[in-house]
């Protein structure tokens, strides 16, 4: 007689996960192309960057190098865009899955943005490596520090992704929308100019944007002298904990009627 091994609802949660997880890898690997991608547009970027703004400060930006000062910028906000974009579409992407009970959309969102993740941290581990090769010394200053706004991105993300994700189950036309807003997104979150550039009188429409608070204090965490002049860790922390918990409550309210339109 066969032996039924039963599990706990965590235990079936995490192994759903996990099978997303290794399915997104998959389709992700099969795109070679896509792959190579994802390292050479950070490179590329960073590069025109860098040589656009070097004339301006002659190699040091308000006391840091000018090309860690535009990888922060780079990195961080590229990272928020592709976490956001495929966790947008995660519900959608996976809706066949959800003709299985144990499946449910949270964990094609938590398994496709832990994807997002690491495909980052490979990506900083590049860079790193990069760096290493051609004799930079990147100063990180508190490391811990760092690491938590890499984090707080991250969620703010998801969390936003986890938004949209659900009201294009309802609104397809979100879609259109979410691609509007989006595209500014890389001229007002300080990748190649600092909040110290723009006169304070000015701030005001550029502030609000909690990504350009978590771009200048990465980059004051690794560079003290560089300043925090004009951003608040507890406005980047306020902002990411509402999102999060709108996400989270939007969520299991409306989770059901999202799968079955």
């Amino acid at each position: 007689m066969a032996r039924v091994l039963k599990r706990s609802a965590v235990r079936i949660f995490s192994d759903v996960i996990f099978a997303i997880f290794l399915r997104e890898i998959k389709s992700t690997f099969t795109d070679k192309f896509g792959l190579s991608w994802a390292l050479i547009s950070p490179m590329i970027m960073i590069t025109a960057m860098v040589v656009i703004r070097n004339p301006f400060d002659g190699g040091n930006t308000h006391s840091m190098p000018t090309a860690f000062f535009v990888v922060y910028g780079v990195v961080l906000v590229q990272f928020f865009l592709g976490a956001f974009e495929k966790t947008s579409n995660a519900i959608q992407k996976n809706k066949p899955l959800y003709a299985f009970r144990q499946v449910q959309p949270i964990s094609s969102v938590l398994a496709i943005s832990f994807f997002e993740l690491l495909n980052k941290i490979v990506l900083l581990a590049f860079l790193a490596l990069l760096a290493y090769l051609f004799k930079f010394a990147p100063e990180v200053t508190n490391p811990l520090a760092l690491l938590l706004i890499v984090f707080k991105v991250w969620v703010l993300s998801v969390s936003i992704g986890l938004l949209f994700s659900l009201s294009a189950c309802f609104v397809p036309e979100v879609n259109k929308v979410k691609a509007i807003l989006t595209r500014p997104m890389f001229f007002i979150s300080g990748i190649f100019f600092s909040l110290q550039d723009i006169p304070r009188k000015y701030w005001v429409y550029v502030d609000w944007n909690p990504l350009l608070h978590a771009v200048e204090l990465a980059r004051f965490y690794a560079y003290p002298a560089y300043g925090s002049v004009g951003v608040s860790a507890f406005y980047l922390n306020i902002t990411t904990l509402t999102t999060l918990t709108l996400a989270l409550c939007c969520y299991q309210i409306s989770w059901k009627q999202a799968i079955s339109r």
